[in-house]
């Protein structure tokens, strides 16, 4: 398609001033384009001058602008010899006059201005480095190197910083530079030469693009952005610039890094760097101390220029004052920076673009981020015109009426509805981010009504979480908003004790009491929490972290299912290369799902069945994920799996999809050698070896203790033979065994068993066998026989630990569960589920209809008991030991309502429900 001229893509033009006009320009323009010009040229004396001396280019330029950028950018690129610093200056001097016309005009965007500039600075930059990297390898300053390497700058990379690196540059910016090479691609010995020889390579380049010649210059240079640039030279090597920002690198430095760029010289050296660099710039938890930082950032800003005062217009700075450019820009970086390392989205240059993604994710009002981004087109506009005037790197609105009368009238606007209108901005701005920045010390919170012990009070500055100063700080600050919600629990000493225990058992406080200085709701939460289940607070002390999920965006969101959780996890685990990481990164991802079904349980939000299954959905998506990472990992050193792979059969609970909170894997490895004796590796193992130590590997990946913790206990113990057999089977083993050796309680197991994780094929054999021994199984005489003899020595071995230990006893889960295997074992069923076995039982007549009723009933009481007790504490609990805030939980999650005496409710309940389940299970054993 063929571009329209200027004159057809206005949409508005500067104001002429009369008594400037120009009346000397001769050149051929379209006369639908002399407004423009005369307006541009009366208002701004340094466009005036650029017409004057490019006007013959112009004129043809004017016919299609962007074919003419684009020419003027190619002509830099290739530029070299001995005119290229006049080259560039002429294409400077092209490039600002057409990105003038055309913003005056409105033909172009804010972002084409800007990423017309931005892209004559990087050719610019490059064709500077390039020549200053190519006179020192001439010189033979530059060992190694040949005339050829200055194409890529002999391996030095710069890094566009700023509004550089994020195609923002305003009119009269400068450029910010950070200049690195490559010092690996280089002899140790020729160290110190090559660093040297860069070193003026690079000042060459800095001297090229902002001395000042009778042609005028090319973008001012600015190099002081890289690591302590008091004492270090201005090209660094890579690995000396990683060092510095592992150990010294500051919140400011970690901001600058979000729009950084490789823009110029060797951009494979400049984008591994960048990549080396996420770590730091992107914490992988929400980083809500970053704020404070950005705060104290801003005033110091404010107060080494002197612009904390009011919004009055004339001189007020564009950039740096009230309600002006830089608070916009941080107000986006901050955010960035909080959740840029959970969500990769997020890892945004540009400040539009920003808000954007961040109002998508919920980070921002969506309202505000049109607001800003409005505000931010507007600001970034006024400024332009203010540089137009005399090219002056300056954001400061002109202090006399006459001077903003000019920048209205290059806005095309009357100055009254110019300063109406900026005014009204600037303060809506000022509005929107400092209610973010701004200290958010809780305002009046108090304890009032109730006064608490001073003995806890007075040890919490001693706790490890609050001996940093500022931890300290902070913590003063919500100090009184959480003694204020303390104080409105049922019982606020039991509520202030159950507090101190968390915080006594926090490791540290600054990312955490940030997190909640700048989220007043997660009190709510974690007072809850700490009142009602000490188990998810001591969980939640070791790791809180995992609170940043409550605030990441999909905390409230719809269960994604197994399926979902597998493809999450696998996808994180593919962007890792190395294995520990992997392991750990499965760990923090895990704790976090897992702390999200707590929560939802502890709140309400889902009932113990679906907390059941949500739990199993996750431990299966881990096995899913984590079984071929592992499998891969042992293959490096003994190679593939020999045969047809192993699946992982899980059993009990994980078999049968319903886990609580504290529940271990039960799981059975079954491998198919198909014949072969050897693994193919460097160190190849015997079949039967290599999948024993396989599964020992993948036992290590799941339990071991690493810095994010434990994933999960492991219990081989149904495996054939128990602890005395092998930790990983054959298929043929395992057939045989069930077939001719496995005990009745072995099959009962086996009803609840389901492959989770390996190849189809085996899996499909796996499930084969399952289905043929449960269709094979002993006569229901045997069955009930034998589960009433195992049911006797359970009773004579195990006994219930008080009322609310709903796993152990007769008429308890798993008193029930072993029932319910029965009836579906002698009816040869192979549902996995216990409701199925109990209408199993009464459809083989070994219960009536209505005991079948009440038994289900019962089943899903003491389902929800065990889920909800397993929730609060890893052991069986004790009524008496139990706070009232834990207890209101218990009863309501099990009965549905809050009864007037809560103890005396819920423990008869219970009794009489277990002593009725254990009276139909009886009948039911002995029918047979």
């Amino acid at each position: 398609m063929t571009e329209k001229p200027l004159c057809a893509l206005l949409t508005r033009v500067p104001r002429v001033d009369p008594d400037a006009l120009n009346t000397d320009l001769s050149a051929p323009f379209d006369a639908s384009l002399r407004p423009l010009i005369d307006g541009a040229t009366s208002r701004a004396p340094y466009l005036g001058a650029l017409v004057t001396k490019e006007a013959e280019w112009l004129a043809g330029a004017v016919e299609a602008p962007r074919a003419a950028l684009t020419a003027q950018i190619a002509q830099v690129a290739a530029g070299e010899g001995e005119t290229l610093g006049a080259d560039l200056r002429r294409a400077k001097r092209r490039v600002a006059l057409l990105s003038a016309l055309c913003d005056l005009g409105g033909a172009w965007t804010l972002e084409d201005v800007t990423g017309a500039l931005t892209d004559l600075a990087d050719a610019a930059s490059h064709a500077a480095l390039r020549a200053g990297v190519l006179a020192q390898i001439k010189r033979g300053k530059l060992p190694g190197l040949r005339e050829e390497d200055a194409q890529t700058a002999g391996g030095t990379v710069v890094l566009a910083m700023g509004k550089m690196g994020a195609r923002e540059l305003n009119y009269s910016s400068d450029i910010d530079l950070i200049c690195l090479f490559d010092e690996a691609r280089f002899d140790v010995a020729d160290f110190h030469e090559i660093r040297a020889g860069l070193i003026k390579a690079v000042r060459a380049m800095a001297a090229t693009l902002s001395e000042i010649t009778a042609d005028g210059y090319v973008f001012r240079t600015d190099l002081r952005l890289r690591p302590d640039p008091a004492v270090t030279p201005v090209c660094l090597g890579v690995e000396a610039a990683e060092r510095y920002y592992e150990s010294l690198g500051r919140t400011w430095e970690r901001a600058a890094y979000i729009k950084a760029r490789a823009c110029a010289g060797d951009i494979a050296v400049g984008t591994a760097f960048l990549e080396t660099m996420r770590p730091f710039v992107w914490r992988r938890h929400l980083d809500f101390a970053a704020i404070q930082d950005a705060h104290d950032m801003r005033l110091a800003i404010r107060e080494h220029k002197g612009l904390g005062g009011p919004i009055t217009l004339p001189g007020h700075n564009m950039k740096l004052g009230r309600g002006g450019i830089r608070e916009i820009e941080f107000f986006t970086q901050t955010r960035q920076l909080i959740a840029g390392g959970r969500d990769e989205d997020l890892r945004v240059r540009g400040t539009k673009e920003g808000l954007k993604v961040l109002a998508a994710k919920g980070w921002v009002d969506e309202a505000a981020r049109h607001a800003l981004s409005d505000h931010y087109t507007f600001h970034r506009t006024v400024e332009h015109r203010i540089q137009m005037v005399q090219d002056a790197q300056t954001h400061n609105l002109p202090k006399s009426p006459e001077g903003i009368a000019r920048i209205a009238a290059m806005m095309d606007m009357d100055t009254a509805a110019f300063e109406r209108e900026l005014r009204e901005r600037l303060s809506a701005v000022h509005e929107i981010t400092e209610g973010f920045f701004a200290d958010q010390k809780q305002a009046g919170a108090t304890a009032e009504g109730h006064s608490f012990d001073e003995a806890v009070l007075s040890r919490w500055p001693g706790y490890p979480a609050l001996r940093a100063p500022r931890a300290a700080e902070l913590f003063e600050q919500l100090r009184p908003d959480l003694l204020a919600r303390l104080a409105g629990a049922a019982k606020p000493n039991e509520a202030l004790l159950a507090f101190d225990g968390f915080l006594a058992g926090l490791p540290a406080g600054v990312q955490l009491f940030s997190l909640l200085r700048a989220n007043a709701h997660l009190a709510d939460l974690l007072i809850d929490i700490v009142t009602v289940s000490p188990s998810l607070a001591g969980y939640l002390s070791r790791h809180a972290q995992v609170l940043d999920a409550v605030i990441g965006g999909d905390f409230f969101t719809d269960w994604p299912g197994q399926a979902g959780l597998q493809e999450m996890l696998a996808q994180r685990l593919t962007q890792i290369d190395d294995y520990e990481t992997q392991l750990d990164a499965t760990r923090s991802w895990a704790r976090e799902w897992h702390f999200r079904i707590g929560v939802h349980h502890l709140r309400g939000l889902v009932d113990g069945a679906t907390a059941g299954s949500q739990y199993s959905d996750l431990a299966r998506a881990v096995l899913q994920a984590l079984w071929p990472v592992v499998t891969a990992q042992f293959a490096r050193r003994h190679g593939p799996p020999p045969g047809n792979g192993a699946v992982i059969l899980g059993m009990g609970s994980l078999g049968a999809g319903k886990l609580t909170a504290q529940s271990d894997l039960d799981m059975i490895v079954i491998y198919d050698p198909d014949g072969v004796d050897m693994s193919d590796g460097r160190k190849p193992l015997a079949t039967r070896q290599y999948y024993a130590r396989l599964t020992q590997a993948m036992i290590t990946a799941l339990s071991a203790p690493m810095s994010q913790g434990r994933l999960y206990e492991v219990d081989l113990r149904l495996r054939p033979s128990g602890n005395k057999g092998p930790v990983a089977t054959s298929i043929e083993s395992f057939r045989n065994y069930q077939q001719t050796q496995a005990w009745v309680w072995e099959h009962l197991a086996l009803t609840r068993a389901e492959v989770i994780t390996g190849p189809d094929a085996l899996a499909d054999q796996v499930e084969e066998v399952r289905q043929s021994v449960l269709a094979q199984s002993e006569t229901r005489e045997k069955i009930l026989v034998e589960t009433a003899q195992m049911r006797d020595r359970i009773a004579v071995s195990k006994s219930p630990d008080g009322p609310l230990d709903a796993k152990i006893g007769p008429g308890r889960l798993q008193d029930i569960e072993l029932f319910a295997q029965a009836a579906l074992l002698i009816s040869g069923q192979t549902r996995r589920d216990i409701p199925s076995g109990i209408l199993a039982a009464r459809d083989i007549a070994l219960i009536s209809e209505a005991q079948a009723g009440s038994l289900l009933a019962a089943y899903d009481q003491v389902w929800a008991v065990q889920a909800a007790t397993r929730l609060l504490s890893p052991t069986p609990l004790q009524p008496d030991a139990v706070g009232e805030a834990a207890v209101r939980f218990l009863t309501s999650t099990i009965a549905g309502e809050v009864e007037n005496d809560i103890h005396d409710g819920l423990e008869p309940r219970l009794t009489q429900s277990y002593d009725a389940a254990a009276a139909i299970i009886a009948a039911g054993l002995n029918a047979g």
